[in-house]
């Protein structure tokens, strides 16, 4: 992206007043922060706009945290870094200290940067906190009048289970009505997941064999090499499974196995998708393997008794005409071999082997989705290998997004999601029913959660998730 000295066509048309709780935190200074600088430097933020850090503790002066904010965004985008750029931006932001109990300082500073924006100013209020703490937050928004005509952007875990997700979502329908609500999980944001859609519904090649006459499989696979990163106090309260099957892993299989929707927009892909929820069994216990690298419990801020799980695979079904009796197999943890986020749809083999051998499972056709910021879709078939026999191998076809449209600069995915926020567009983020559902699905494995088995530092997890999927193995790490 390239600095620009005036607003770009897809630039929300009303000033913003942006105000980010938990500001000095780790997902404002890797995510949030270098997102809205990048967009500005593109032209993509209006010319009037503010925004307010906010939290339990200052960071001191607005200059010191500023400072502190360029030193992340020289960190974490460095391509993106240019000071005369960030020496214009920098003097949006500012910091004002508040807490669920105390908001009055902060609801003073935002009417005055609400004033001075102007007519038709937009209000977005960004709730990255800790479950525990985003209900009596949400009511500290409403009884000090900042939340008065806001939108509301909540960061998940969207509680803990299915009472607290419900108390949540009447405390902020209490608040800001739904259609001003922005549940946002930044998997949805990426180029990929749209992608999906895009290859889905745009071509006439996928849609008639996505279903279960043709697909034996789907795989939803995100491993990561890395470890706990500094953040042992999150992993200790909510666990993987919380983390990433409620939420992200739970979100792309819904991108999967929706039925088209009448046009791609909010309400219509909601619908949808809460269709596919509502016919999600909820998880089964024995089909689910926890989890726990080797060394967990010795790592810093984590109990020597420890049992929250770092690994989860699990095996869902969605028991509906187009999916039924297609095992979706859903799997991620920490200190795995290699960091990946594919989809995977496997199809079934021909009903005869006409070339002599009968088709092995270890290598079915397959439709890999690879989930980065730059989309990756490659296509492996079995073709006849060259020489004097008819034998087959496989061959990969490989659409890669660079290749094919290599002028255009991809958003990432937070800054796609503040942008369509700040828009008002909620195409792309999850509705309070969905969330509930989910945690309906999740809600036997919370009673019953499955012993956690250990497992090597760089492996591909514990051995009994090795054979979860059955014959074919993880297309990942098994490939």
């Amino acid at each position: 992206m390239t600095a620009d000295d005036h607003s770009s066509p897809a630039a929300p048309g009303d000033p913003q007043v942006l105000v980010i709780f938990g500001s000095t935190g780790d997902l404002a200074r890797r995510n949030l922060f270098p997102g809205l600088f990048r967009l500005h430097r593109a032209g993509m933020l209006p010319d009037r706009f503010r925004v307010i850090g906010s939290g339990r503790h200052s960071p001191g002066t607005d200059e010191q945290f500023r400072d502190r904010l360029g030193a992340s965004v020289r960190e974490y985008v460095p391509d993106a870094w240019d000071q005369a750029a960030w020496d214009a931006f920098a003097p949006h932001i500012g910091f004002v200290a508040s807490s669920a109990d105390d908001g009055e300082e902060l609801a003073a500073a935002v009417r005055r940067a609400r004033q001075e924006a102007g007519d038709r100013c937009r209000t977005l209020l960004y709730l990255s906190v800790p479950p525990s703490t985003a209900e009596d937050m949400v009511r500290m928004l409403g009884a000090t009048g900042i939340a008065e005509d806001a939108s509301l952007i909540m960061e998940k875990p969207f509680g803990r289970d299915l009472a607290s997700a419900c108390s949540l979502d009447a405390a902020i329908a209490g608040i800001v009505p739904e259609a001003r609500v922005f549940r946002i999980d930044h998997f949805l944001g990426k180029e990929a997941v749209q992608n999906l859609l895009a290859l889905r519904f745009a071509n006439g090649v996928f849609e008639p064999v996505w279903n279960r006459e043709h697909i034996a499989y789907v795989q939803i696979d995100v491993p990561e090499d890395l470890g706990l990163e500094g953040r042992a106090g999150f992993m200790e309260s909510t666990g993987t499974f919380r983390d990433m099957v409620s939420t992200h892993l739970c979100q792309i299989l819904g991108f999967v196995a929706l039925e088209p929707p009448a046009r791609i927009a909010a309400e219509e892909l909601r619908d949808e998708k809460l269709k596919v929820y509502r016919a999600l069994r909820p998880f089964d216990p024995a089909e689910t393997v926890f989890g726990q690298y080797e060394g967990y419990r010795g790592e810093d801020g984590v109990a020597d008794d420890s049992d929250v799980e770092t690994f989860v695979a699990l095996r869902a079904w969605v028991d509906n005409w187009r999916w039924q009796g297609v095992p979706f197999l859903l799997r991620t943890g920490k200190h795995m071999a290699r960091s990946e986020r594919v989809v995977t749809v496997g199809f079934h083999s021909p009903p005869h082997a006409l070339f002599g051998d009968a088709p092995r499972p270890e290598c079915p056709d397959e439709l890999s989705l690879a989930l980065s910021d730059e989309p990756v879709v490659a296509l492996h078939l079995r073709a006849k290998r060259p020489g004097p026999e008819l034998r087959l191998g496989r061959g990969t076809f490989t659409f890669r997004s660079d290749d094919d449209f290599g002028g255009a600069v991809p958003l990432e995915a937070y800054e796609k999601l503040l942008l369509d926020a700040m828009r008002g567009d909620q195409t792309l983020f999850t509705g309070a029913a969905e969330i509930e559902r989910l945690w309906e699905v999740c809600d036997p494995v919370l009673r019953h959660r499955p012993d956690p088995l250990p497992y090597a530092r760089g492996s591909w997890g514990p051995d009994a998730a090795l054979r979860l999927p059955g014959g074919r193995g993880w297309a990942v790490g098994d490939a």
